[in-house]
């Protein structure tokens, strides 16, 4: 059984960590609109407007992540570990996702093919299949539920933490969010 927090316990600076396709983007949107803060999306500040995903330089991403973070109240999705402990250290709550890699490739699937204007999507909504986003998927992000957590427990953050679509599905519940 989960132990889901009230939300108030996690603050007004909330990290969203999770792999690829688990979620992090819808659960910033629904967690903004609820508490009328602003939703980061650390993939729109990594990649460059108007492209098929193509990166900004490291400076400017780092720039633009650090004067996110900055700001009085935000829910943050995303991973980018280069400045992940800046991330928690300005954070007062962190959740955590994760869900069976194969799920997780079909939702890829899924946004990518179908759902131009979901959450976290790149200006100008220019996306395709990528082989190595589908390799990343199926298996180089098979296992970074478990290093998240470790972050967020090393961090001594409020945080919940969300193993399947089920338990992602009773946090929404719980905390009476919309997406």
């Amino acid at each position: 059984m989960m132990d889901i927090p009230p939300l108030t316990a996690l603050g007004n600076r909330i990290v969203i960590f999770g792999p690829s396709n688990s979620g992090k983007s819808t659960l910033a949107e629904a967690l903004a609109r609820k508490l009328a803060i602003p939703a980061v999306h650390l993939d729109q500040l990594h990649h460059t407007p108007n492209t098929d995903w193509v990166p900004r330089p490291k400076d400017e991403f780092h720039e633009l992540q650090r004067a996110a973070i900055d700001g009085p109240a935000w829910v943050m999705d995303g991973n980018y570990s280069a400045l992940t402990s800046e991330r928690l250290a300005r954070a007062t709550g962190a959740i955590v996702l994760d869900e069976n890699h194969w799920l997780r490739l079909m939702r890829y699937f899924r946004r990518t093919l179908f759902e131009r204007h979901r959450p976290g999507a790149l200006e100008g909504q220019r996306d395709s299949i990528k082989w190595s986003m589908i390799h990343w998927v199926a298996f180089g992000s098979r296992h970074n539920g478990a290093r998240y957590r470790a972050l967020v427990a090393q961090a001594q953050l409020p945080s919940v933490s969300c193993r399947s679509m089920v338990e992602l599905k009773t946090l929404y519940r719980t905390w009476d969010l919309h997406r």
